[in-house]
Order: structure tokens, then C-alpha cells, then sequence
């Protein structure tokens, strides 16, 4: 069975919701410590939402230097699947794994809604079970989730199609470009501002439309072994 870790932090909101979401998808769950430096041998990471250390600084500035991201860092660099959803996002902006960074919504205000996106890259192994083009609802709920980069960036990241996912109808944070989900070169790293793991049933959320994040890394994993 593929395992796959989900880190957390002292101020992780959605570590069990993630972990379920591993489960749902047929993998195994792992939970790995903040303060820890083993990963525990595991195929792939989730770093989940919520204020890690409190947000204090930037989102995401103190635990970029938490012991487990020098080795989430190191391995990540080496192929290891991440995936960084809301908090984790800024957390994988903050070690440099991804381009750009997120900031204040430009309302000022936390926003918490289903949200629609526009699937644009579905060939990073976080997204291969989608077909691009496909559009979807999963929620939404952030106080610094207007994603930046300057010009040269934005045109890099258009230009190779490593933009996941977009904002459809509203763009709820005043990110540039509507830009919702971005992806590394290699396509093991992906960062999401909304949050796949609370729509993986009707049961408890909107859609299932965010089961696909799981699932696609398991059968990435599994199709490469």
C-alpha cells in the first residue's frame, strides 16, 4: 500500500482531514511530526492547511525552518510527491520549492466559500486523474491567499503550463492571474490554495470533486514502481 505522510504542525487545522482523504483514496496515512526530521520512508508528503506556527511573521515563515522541512526539502528535490494545500502552499512558497509567494487577500477579510476552479495542468502526478479543462467545487478559506510572483514569473509559470488550477467566476483573494495551484518543474510538487481533502464525499463536502488530488498521486506512485 502507498504510504503517504501528512505533517503537523502546532497550529494544523486540516491534518486529520487530509489523512482521511489519504485513506478515502486507498493509501495509507502516515502522521509525521514538525518537529522530527524522519519521514519515515514514505512515497509521498501532504502538507496540510491551518496558521502552522500562528502565521506569525508570514504564513509559513517559521516552519519553513522546522526539522522535517530539511528533510521534506532534500527529498522533495529528489522526486518525493508534495503537496502543499492552503497553509502548506505558503509553507512550500516560503523553502523555495515553488515560485512566488501568497499575501492578504485583497479584501482585507478571511474568505470561507465552495469555490469553482478551472483544472489546467493535469500532468503533475497530483493531478493526473483529472482531464485539463475540467472545472470543479471544493472550498476555500484563507486570510493570505492572493498568490504573487512578478511579471517574469507569471509568464514562466503560463508558459510551461505549470498553472494547476484557476480561479472560475471569482477570483476570491485577488491573486494574480486567478491563479489558484501551481506545480514545480518536475510536477512532484504542487501547491493549492483551496482544500481538496474537505471534498472527497457529498456526505461532508460540497463535491467529491477534490478526491482526484489523492488519488492521482497513488496512481501516479503505483504506475511508476
Amino acid at each position: 500500500m502507498i504510504r503517504v505522510g501528512v505533517v503537523t504542525f502546532p497550529g494544523s487545522l486540516d491534518d486529520r482531514d487530509a489523512a482521511r482523504a489519504v485513506r478515502a483514496a486507498g493509501g495509507e496515512s502516515v502522521a509525521l511530526w514538525h518537529g522530527d526530521d524522519d519521514l519515515m520512508g514514505v512515497d509521498a508528503v501532504v502538507l496540510p492547511g491551518g496558521f502552522s506556527y500562528g502565521d506569525y511573521l508570514r504564513c509559513g515563515a517559521i516552519a519553513r525552518f522546522a526539522p522535517v522541512m530539511h528533510s521534506l526539502v532534500d527529498a522533495a528535490n529528489g522526486g518525493l510527491p508534495v503537496l502543499g494545500i492552503c497553509n502548506g502552499f505558503q509553507i512550500l512558497c516560503e523553502t523555495h520549492l515553488l515560485p512566488g509567494a501568497l499575501t492578504r487577500n485583497d479584501s482585507l477579510h478571511f474568505i470561507c466559500r465552495d469555490q469553482r476552479l478551472l483544472i489546467e495542468d493535469a500532468t503533475s502526478m497530483w493531478t493526473s486523474d483529472y482531464e485539463a479543462g475540467e472545472e470543479i467545487v471544493i472550498p476555500l478559506k484563507n486570510g493570505e491567499g492572493g498568490y504573487v510572483a512578478d511579471e517574469s514569473t507569471l509568464d514562466m509559470l503560463e508558459g510551461e503550463g505549470r498553472v494547476v488550477a484557476r480561479y472560475l467566476e471569482l477570483n476570491p483573494n485577488g491573486s494574480r492571474r486567478d491563479i489558484a495551484g501551481i506545480r514545480n518543474e518536475r510536477g512532484n510538487v504542487v501547491g493549492l490554495m483551496p482544500h481538496p481533502e474537505h471534498a472527497i464525499e457529498r456526505l461532508t463536502g460540497p463535491t467529491a470533486d477534490g478526491l482526484p488530488f489523492f488519488t492521482s498521486v497513488l496512481n501516479a506512485l503505483v504506475g511508476a514502481a
